[in-house]
């Protein structure tokens, strides 16, 4: 099977009207100390906060902004939290993928008679800068997508948040919003997956890659892409498939103990700036052996970058119909070998960077190898 693209023949309308990615929750052993590695490192500004001193006695959340993008990293401060035990079962990951919706009870109410499975009923929040609603369906692993109506909110973030700003100087790096997704399941669950975004999200079958598009000589995998109907949300959503050694996936699935997030794809207008800035700040990135430029060229054909930049940067590019696409992935950002960045910057393509799937792959068994997880 090869490379195709898709709509669903289920749905062609979302189930309910979605406004983007209202935030990104990380599950933490501690939130202060990684709350201040993505002001530092990643330029997020702190804007929000909710701790004991905001009356909070079980857990701390830290609430960071830059661009549209919105992370909240949250510890539990009681040693029967269930977060602690999310960490201590899957390490640091990503817990929530909240969407913005425009009527909570609606958008809940049609998910669950379409088949969602609740994570909690609708909530109503107040304070005095007005009020949120919000809801939760869960999805692969113990990931949930919490729902949030806030156009009758005019506070930092939620109530029950204080205001907070950064106390030390941070720089901005270019981040714009969150380009897109990806959640890795187990075997045979990939295609449950789709279904459940086709027929309760109303999502649109956008692209699939076999075993034959995303493979080397060792490990296999296999990857089909969802996307709501204004295409500000997209999910792609792996698993692994056969191979000689141990896939990416299925490293994993070992780590993080069950289906979840692998990586958060974040879109910026300068990736030259944006990933010198982050290597300076001491993030690491895959690398692509040096003659993968050598032909780069050839196969993407005229683009606006100098070549030099992006080798001395070791970013990827590739091409689509509609125009091309620059990206380069960081190593994971914990010591456990699951969640990990994309950088991409769009020019007009919508695909997800067929054409350097094997160099990027490779670069990742390399990665494994050393960890002694190939």
């Amino acid at each position: 099977m090869n490379t195709s693209t898709a709509s669903s023949p289920k749905t062609n309308t979302d189930t309910f009207p979605i406004t983007g990615t209202d935030y990104i929750e990380f599950y933490v052993g501690n939130a202060k100390q990684t709350s201040l590695f993505y002001q530092h490192c990643f330029g997020f500004e702190l804007i929000a906060y909710k701790g004991p001193e905001t009356g909070s006695r079980d857990v701390v959340s830290y609430v960071l902004s830059q661009g549209k993008i919105r992370f909240i990293i949250t510890s539990a401060l009681q040693p029967d939290h269930p977060i602690l035990k999310h960490v201590s079962d899957h390490g640091d990951g990503v817990k929530v993928i909240a969407l913005g919706v425009e009527n909570v009870d609606e958008a809940y109410f049609k998910a669950i008679e379409r088949g969602a499975e609740s994570a909690f009923e609708p909530i109503f929040l107040e304070d005095n800068d007005g009020y949120v609603k919000m809801a939760g369906i869960k999805t692969y692993g113990e990931t949930i997508h919490t729902l949030v109506e806030r156009n009758n909110y005019k506070g930092a973030f939620l109530p029950g948040f204080e205001a907070r700003t950064c106390a030390i100087n941070i720089n901005p790096l270019g981040f714009k919003y969150v380009d897109h997704c990806v959640g890795n399941v187990e075997l045979g669950q990939m295609n449950k997956w789709v279904k459940f975004y086709e027929e309760v999200l109303g999502f649109k079958l956008l692209v699939t890659f076999d075993d034959k598009d995303i493979s080397t000589e060792y490990t296999a995998l296999m990857s089909k892409v969802v996307s709501n109907g204004n295409g500000f949300i997209k999910f792609p959503i792996n698993e692994p498939a056969k191979g000689k050694k141990k896939s990416q996936i299925e490293e994993y699935l070992d780590f993080y103990g069950c289906s979840g997030v692998q990586h958060i794809a974040i879109a910026t207008e300068d990736i030259v700036h944006t990933v010198e800035s982050l290597r300076m700040n001491g993030i690491e990135f895959l690398q692509v052996p040096e003659n993968y430029y050598d032909t780069v060229m050839e196969r993407v054909g005229k683009i606006d970058e100098d070549i030099s930049d992006l080798k001395r940067m070791n970013i990827l590019v590739d091409r689509d119909e509609e125009g091309y696409l620059l990206q380069i992935f960081t190593k994971p950002i914990q010591d456990r070998p699951t969640v990990f960045f994309e950088i991409i910057e769009r020019h007009g393509a919508k695909s997800f960077g067929k054409g350097n799937f094997k160099a990027l792959f490779e670069s990742i068994e390399r990665e494994q190898a050393i960890r002694g997880t190939l």
